[in-house]
């Protein structure tokens, strides 16, 4: 028969585990369970005449979100993210593979090179995307220094000017998993294919692309999922233009102020989130690549 523990052995046990992941614990539920609470509550609430918030449950808010003009912003927002993820790709595979097989110092040069960006900022490096692309901006100015256009372009407040940002943005999401996954790269797979005659697309295809798969697909999930509410890129280079979700929800709470409709659209924005997790778990993915 197991030997039932005492107090003493008991406390012994738990009172470290306690001290150690207590804290952390109680933050978590304060920081992101309770406001999640809060937000699928607020969701199924009400607006009086004067748009005050009555706790009268109500699924008018989800029935709302099947307006048509609401779809054709989830359709938009849908194409800019799946593109903006597939230009991630393109751009950041080559990146990536480069960074991996350097073997001098300049692989922490170009790898910095990813990560120094994240040091400011994200709204003020927008804002100096516009500053660019102004009709007084650098790019036109020396366009028309170079006699290459008559006038000023009109390049802002469009939807490639949009896309633009995203992957600017968020490129940096989707080199970090493929330059992991790159590196784990055994080179004896890559030699023995070569010693077998594979030209270097053959080899790319066949051994360098199925293994890399899952960097691949977890970098697409780390840009496709903030592509869908990053409002911000939307407001400053679109103009309104090419709205996402974030817009959506982001004018329900200000200038709608309509905040269940607004929490309807977050609950669905972490509904989608969530299943798109879901499938990159089910494929394989490691859960651990994304900081889950």
């Amino acid at each position: 028969m197991k030997k039932k523990k005492t107090k003493h052995e008991f406390r012994s046990n738990t009172l470290p585990a306690l001290i150690t992941v207590g804290p952390v614990t109680l933050i978590m539920i304060l920081l992101i369970a309770v406001p999640l609470i809060y937000v699928a509550v607020m969701s199924f609430c009400s607006i009086d005449e004067f748009y005050n918030v009555t706790f009268e449950f109500t699924v008018q808010n989800y029935i709302r979100l099947a307006n048509t003009d609401y779809l054709r912003i989830y359709a938009q927002s849908l194409g800019i993210a799946f593109i903006t993820t597939v230009l991630c790709i393109l751009i950041g595979y080559p990146f990536s593979y480069i960074i991996a097989r350097t073997k001098s110092r300049k692989k922490k040069i170009l790898y910095m090179l990813v990560i120094i960006p994240f040091w400011t900022n994200s709204l003020i490096r927008i804002y100096g995307w516009r500053n660019l692309l102004g009709t007084s901006g650098w790019i036109n100015g020396l366009l028309m220094k170079l006699h290459l256009v008559g006038e000023p372009l009109d390049l802002l407040y469009k939807q490639e000017t949009t896309i633009l940002g995203m992957v600017y943005c968020l490129i940096p999401f989707m080199i970090l998993p493929l330059y992991t996954a790159i590196e784990k790269l055994d080179g004896s797979l890559l030699e023995a294919s070569s010693d077998l005659g594979a030209r270097p697309v053959g080899t790319f295809f066949e051994v360098i692309l199925p293994l890399t798969s899952g960097g691949i697909f977890s970098g697409s999930l780390m840009v496709f999922i903030p592509c869908l509410g990053y409002f911000f890129v939307s407001d400053i280079l679109g103009g309104g233009n090419s709205d996402v979700i974030g817009n959506l929800i982001e004018r329900q709470f200000q200038s709608g102020n309509n905040w269940p409709l607004g929490a309807a659209l977050s609950i669905i924005l972490i509904v989608v989130t969530l299943i798109l997790v879901k499938i990159y778990q089910k494929l394989g993915g490691d859960m651990d690549a994304l900081g889950i």
